[in-house]
């Protein structure tokens, strides 16, 4: 009996797709499999194993060194795990111990860039087969098992530049922790939203990710030229659980694998230094259904005006809009997860189609919050805080956390804002600092999602900022270095 089976760790449906995967692998198409697991950056770590390992793979799980859990975007060891303390107050990662990657066999895909090549997305658990409490995939399923029995749906709307590869930067003098940034060229001048002529000039491009991302299963909607330059949009499907997740993790690896194939540089940093480059946000949609129906639509009496509001109130449910209240009194802690990156904060601007306060408007694109849709399989909510570099993991559990708190808090969201940028409410933060502060100090999101964890990743974030202060940036040499 093996590690997987001696622990219960798979569900009779994942137990019959390991038996499909083990099928494939005898039909002689595979060569290897990727195995990797989302660190708590959502950066996919992992490691490959040849084909004739598969079966003990899916017997054993596969060992991993713990010490990726301690380290920040960098590489850097923030952690200390080679000394007589007990790092972060888990034994098990003491000395940069193994844990096990479990492959959920739900997951698997063939990369069809990579031809020979399967994938599975793993969860992590210690040698003693105890879940890895670390782990973001399972801290979001832990969160997904307090909504009562109801599903979150979400979906997603994501940016992110799409350049051409000019110089990889990858001669001796440019490695480093982290190392030289690449150079890149414009696909597109920018500054003609949604136009088919800009359009055209990155479908090359464009249809070869398409192809792909098609090819892996993923539910794509629609492709679209953003304002900015080379910047694009992909839209996804809904789905529930975990599969909106699952699907952003994979969809970035894709498209900045496959670009980096041919010839092309993809970043989902929010807001990259180059000239005219504008922000990239990830939009949100979320709604919560019982038996298939969602549960945020009000019913028919309930609905007032033109704009189905009462006195200026939520076109929600009571459910929906205590939902809504929670989204947006715990906006300041969930920007830590939204917006994990201090380049990430640069985009909060007024008028800028980003928000920069926590307010809610019916289909107004200023709003932090965009409720949306007329009837219970479209009425949702749009948060357009992310930026599409978060853990989509912790993004997402965040967010059901702080609605789930709303709605038993009964929080109230007051009044639309028919002024988003000019109507009096609570800012957003301006910094990470800023952020991880509010995070900590608001407990009822930290008991959702757990103390230990919000200690752990303010920890990680904390060490970043650090590393960022020490370091002279381009605006100080420009400001003081001729000057003074």
């Amino acid at each position: 009996m093996g590690f997987i089976e001696r622990h219960g760790l798979w569900s009779p449906e994942q137990t019959a797709a390991a038996g499909e995967i083990r099928e494939r692998a005898e039909s002689g198409d595979m060569k290897v499999v990727r195995l990797v697991f989302a660190d708590q950056h959502g950066l996919l770590r992992g490691k490959t194993v040849t084909v004739g390992e598969l079966p003990n793979v899916l017997r054993e799980g596969t060992g991993i060194a713990s010490s990726l859990l301690a380290k920040d975007t960098s590489g850097r060891t923030v952690f200390p795990l080679f000394t007589k303390e007990t790092p972060l107050g888990l034994p098990e990662l003491r000395g940069a111990a193994d844990m096990v990657m479990i492959p959920d066999p739900l997951t698997f895909r063939m990369l069809p860039w990579s031809p020979g090549t399967g994938w599975l997305l793993c969860d992590l658990r210690f040698t003693t087969g105890a879940p890895v409490p670390l782990c973001t995939r399972g801290l979001l399923r832990s969160v997904l098992e307090q909504a009562g029995g109801l599903a979150y749906r979400t979906g997603l709307e994501v940016e992110f530049h799409l350049f051409r590869l000019t110089d990889p930067r990858l001669g001796p003098g440019d490695p480093g922790q982290p190392g030289a940034a690449p150079e890149v060229g414009m696909l597109n001048h920018g500054y003609q939203y949604l136009s088919e002529l800009r359009y055209d000039e990155l479908d090359p491009i464009l249809d070869v990710l398409r192809a792909n991302i098609e090819g892996l299963g993923l539910p794509l909607r629609s492709l679209e030229v953003e304002f900015g330059p080379s910047q694009v949009e992909l839209t996804l499907q809904p789905a529930d659980g975990l599969g909106t997740a699952d699907a952003m993790v994979l969809l970035r690896g894709a498209v900045k694998q496959v670009a980096a194939r041919h010839g092309h540089h993809a970043t989902f940093m929010c807001r990259p230094h180059l000239p005219g480059v504008f922000s990239s946000g990830w939009h949100l949609h979320q709604s919560m259904l019982r038996g298939g129906v969602g549960v945020f639509a009000p019913e028919a009496a309930e609905v007032g005006g033109a704009d189905g509001t009462v006195s200026g109130r939520p076109p929600l449910s009571p459910y929906g809009t205590a939902f809504l209240g929670g989204l947006l009194r715990h906006a300041r802690a969930t920007s830590a997860f939204s917006t994990p990156t201090l380049n990430g904060f640069k985009r909060f601007r007024s008028l800028s189609l980003a928000p920069d306060r926590a307010v809610w408007g019916r289909d107004n694109r200023g709003a932090m919050v965009r409720v949306l849709g007329d009837g219970p399989s479209s009425t949702r909510l749009e948060n357009r805080i992310g930026e599409p570099a978060a853990n989509p993991y912790l993004y997402l559990a965040s967010q059901l956390a702080a609605g789930l708190d709303g709605v038993a808090g009964g929080f109230d969201p007051g009044p639309a804002a028919d002024e988003p940028y000019g109507t009096h409410a609570e800012p957003l933060p301006r910094s990470l600092g800023e952020a991880l502060d509010a995070l900590e100090a608001d407990e009822s999101l930290a008991s959702r999602l757990g103390k230990d964890f919000v200690s752990y990743y303010a920890g990680i974030k904390r060490a970043e900022i650090a590393r960022f202060e020490q370091e002279v940036t381009d605006w100080e040499q420009r400001e003081y270095f001729r000057v003074f």
